[in-house]
């Protein structure tokens, strides 16, 4: 019988503490499909970016799989970017369908 009083009592505050007013964002309750999706909100270096993964697990084929949160890209003036994998996809197709290699492997750029 305790055991259910108990059970009862956490079940009513959770069930006040979800009915409150209070909107909370996505990024606050850190809602992302994997964890290392999430964008820091502190600064970071593109170094510290470039290390990020966002996924690294297996597959249902036993391949095993790994996503970096960020693609370091090299801007035509030769100034490094950070694209989130997300966020920056858009980005990140037009990086790719922009960069071209010559025959000496040389990217060149259009």
């Amino acid at each position: 019988m305790q055991r259910e009083t108990k059970n009862q009592e956490e079940h009513e505050m959770s069930y006040e503490s979800s009915s409150r007013e209070e909107v909370v964002s996505p990024k606050e309750r850190n809602l992302t499909a994997n964890p290392g999706d999430r964008i820091s909100d502190e600064p970071q270096t593109i170094e510290e970016k470039a290390k990020q993964i966002a996924v690294d697990v297996p597959d249902i084929t036993g391949d095993h799989i790994k996503v970096p949160t960020y693609f370091i890209v090299d801007e035509p003036d030769g100034e490094k970017k950070a694209l989130h994998h997300v966020k920056d996809a858009d980005e990140i197709s037009d990086v790719i369908r922009q960069a071209r290699v010559d025959e000496d492997g040389n990217r060149i750029w259009r």
